[in-house]
């Protein structure tokens, strides 16, 4: 089996590259927080300092960091990918940042020797955890071939997207998408609130629609539980990517716009501490004027 390089062992990371030694992969590992990387040594992992000892130790690089900065920095930047001398030159980023830093990066390594795939996941941790993501994968389509495995170790659902930046595309697509899917769900379910169903009414209602899916149960069954996730959403984060490129692309996206000024309501009234469900729920709390 090959020796992996695995960079950002964040709540994505950690299970994707946990799937990856439970394939039978060697795996050296980093994180700027040495303590995100212990449940993967005590797995057989071997950590390392940088991302450059990590290609000098490895045939191949895997990667998910939290954003545009976080990639340069591993890609270009100090004891950075840029700097290593031997071993690996094939680099897969899974990070959800946008299109423009990944190509731009990739532009930098070739002139190094590397190539870069471009890579992105659909998925929360605990999916992420099970091997059961969706990934969007784009770049060459010779190493996507080659690299099933790999791929399978991760996923569920193994699509191969296009041209290098593709992915970092289709990923904020998706975040756009569920951004108004999230918004929508809770907006009407309040006013059908109003008007005397509950929560769970709704839910049975959507089981039996034509507009049943794995994602509007998830969505229903927090909003009814009530129990909303603590965690970072990087949705917010992924939509404003999307946005930014729509300006550039001179393509109007009204109802998106207003879930991103739906999730800003939610930071400004602190309550987007949560996965995007309970973010969604409290952002129409407040308007709808529900006290704690």
């Amino acid at each position: 089996m090959k020796t992996l390089g695995f960079i950002g062992a964040g709540g994505m990371g950690s299970g994707m590259a946990a799937n990856l030694i439970k394939a039978g992969y060697r795996l050296v590992v980093t994180d700027l927080n040495r303590a995100q990387t212990r449940g993967l040594e005590g797995q057989g992992a071997q950590f390392l300092d940088s991302p450059k000892a990590i290609a000098e130790s490895c045939e191949l690089v895997l990667s998910m960091l939290p954003n545009n900065d976080a990639v340069r920095a591993v890609g270009l930047g100090k004891g950075g990918l840029v700097e290593a001398t031997s071993g690996a030159r094939l680099w897969i980023d899974f990070s959800s940042i946008d299109k423009e830093t990944i190509v731009d990066v990739a532009d930098d390594l070739a002139r190094k020797g590397w190539t870069t795939v471009d890579a992105a996941a659909g998925g929360v941790e605990e999916v992420a955890a099970a091997g059961q993501l969706a990934l969007w994968i784009s770049g060459s389509k010779a190493l996507f071939d080659e690299h099933q495995p790999i791929f399978q170790a991760m996923g569920k659902s193994i699509l191969h997207v296009g041209e290098l930046g593709n992915a970092k595309l289709v990923k904020n697509a998706m975040a756009m998408l569920a951004a108004v899917q999230h918004m929508s769900l809770v907006e009407v379910g309040w006013w059908l609130k109003k008007g005397g169903l509950d929560e769970a009414t709704f839910q049975t209602i959507l089981k039996n629609s034509q507009q049943d899916s794995v994602a509007t149960r998830r969505i229903m069954e927090i909003v009814v539980s009530g129990n909303y996730k603590p965690r970072k959403s990087w949705m917010p984060k992924d939509v404003g990517f999307g946005l930014d490129m729509a300006r550039e692309m001179e393509v109007p996206m009204p109802f998106v716009s207003l879930a991103s000024q739906m999730f800003a309501i939610a930071q400004a009234t602190g309550g987007d501490g949560y996965e995007a469900t309970g973010i969604a729920c409290n952002v129409y709390d407040v308007i709808n004027g529900k006290t704690k």
